[in-house]
């Protein structure tokens, strides 16, 4: 007969979320056995890859205009409760000070993701978090007066659970999805289509993109309707590579390109290499540049490879004085150089998605304390809510904020 441990609070999940939301469900009632479940051998592996390894904790400003998902408002109450002067408090107080570079972007002094990690799995044992691992939950079943989380290591038996699974971005590092299938179990919906976001997008092997690896320029993507209106637009550095594009302009604007894909077929993803100039005005600008050749011309803004790649696609011989070109060339180099329409055959997948889109719906959930509209005891907090933000600390912002309210809901007694 199988033992059955007992708990007063569960959490499945030890990254950001989790953590966080262990943290402050032991400081809000230290009386409580609070019992924090993960699959991981080595915890925290998302926030060790975070930032290229620096974890970028936050950002200087953040507002539910920066999020996708579900409704901003709803986004907005739970950003409130945790916002980003408490995080920096927050983590000042655990010992970790933290820097703001000039994109906003907030990172610990040390420059070293391990610093951000120790931190929290410390106030976790500080709070009185007992962290079980490898302990992976393969059911959780709802009862009358709570749940029972099971897995081949035994069950816990708590009238309080708290699903901070994740989603399905980077599964190596345990968030592979499976928190869905137990949301869904427990009488919840997941948005219609989960997909990867902030992920690469792909190109034809054989697009001229692709033979400019390695170089890196700032752009600005546009995702245009077949309407021809601009539905979203991020300009940053943007990353060539040998399957297409990469870069922080491509990861921001990826869910939003591949979610109007869905419901548009005609969509189009464009780029424009010199951020700030319309076709018009590059065409203007070619027309007044006298005997200045294109190539001249491209090479004040970008690298060389990448001014000759543009002319050779738009079948502009690159060193052809301007005053030379006809009015249908200088036409057509002006609209690959500033809106050259993109053929993208694909993303990356999970494997290399940052984030996930989609997810439970923040409907279903009471956002004063991320409890389930459907299930009383059931809490969502982190990736596996429908909430994704863009590159630069928000998804992490929404990981404390979520973990929090979670936290100090299920810490609460009654």
């Amino acid at each position: 007969m199988t033992t059955v441990e007992t708990a007063d609070v569960v959490i499945v999940g030890a990254g950001a979320a989790g953590l966080m939301a262990g943290i402050w469900a032991g400081r809000t009632n230290p009386d409580r056995r609070i019992i924090l479940l993960d699959g991981a051998r080595k915890l925290g592996a998302k926030i060790l890859v975070a930032g290229g390894g620096r974890c970028n904790v936050t950002h200087a400003s953040v507002d539910e205009s920066a999020y996708a998902g579900s409704s901003r408002n709803a986004i907005r109450k739970v950003l409130r409760r945790f916002d980003v002067p408490q995080t920096i408090a927050f983590f000042h107080e655990m010992g970790v000070e933290l820097k703001c570079e000039e994109t906003g972007k907030l990172f610990p002094v040390t420059d070293d993701a391990r610093t951000v990690l120790a931190a929290l799995l410390a106030a976790a044992y500080q709070a009185g978090v007992n962290i079980l691992h490898p302990r992976r939950v393969e059911v959780v079943t709802g009862m009358d007066d709570g749940f029972i989380v099971g897995g081949e290591w035994g069950q816990i038996e708590a009238p309080s659970i708290v699903l901070a699974t994740g989603g399905c971005s980077l599964p190596k590092t345990g968030s592979d999805g499976y928190g869905h299938q137990i949301a869904r179990a427990l009488g919840h919906t997941l948005t219609p289509r989960i997909f990867p976001a902030l992920v690469p997008l792909t190109l034809p092997g054989d697009h001229f993109i692709c033979a400019l690896s390695g170089i890196t320029v700032p752009a600005t993507l546009e995702v245009r309707a077949s309407s021809g209106r601009v539905l979203a637009a991020f300009t940053d550095s943007t990353l060539c590579t040998h399957f297409g594009l990469s870069g922080p302009s491509v990861l921001d604007i990826s869910r939003y390109y591949l979610a109007a894909r869905f419901d548009d077929p005609g969509i189009l993803l464009t780029i424009n290499w010199l951020p700030g100039k319309m076709p018009e005005q590059v065409e203007a600008d070619l027309q007044k540049f006298g005997r200045g050749s294109p190539a001249r011309y491209l090479r004040a803004f970008l690298p060389e490879r990448l001014a000759r790649a543009l002319c050779d696609y738009a079948g502009v011989e690159p060193n052809t004085p301007a005053d030379q070109l006809t009015r249908e060339a200088r036409k057509t180099l002006a609209r690959t150089i500033a809106r050259l329409a993109l053929p993208i055959t694909g993303q990356r997948g999970f494997n290399y998605a940052e984030v996930t889109a989609g997810g439970v719906p923040l409907s279903e959930i009471h956002l004063e304390t991320m409890q389930s509209r459907i299930r009383p005891g059931l809490h969502f907090c982190g990736e596996i809510c429908d909430v994704d933000g863009r590159i630069g600390g928000y998804n992490f912002q929404w990981a404390w904020a979520s973990g929090y309210v979670a936290g100090v809901s299920v810490g609460r007694p009654g």
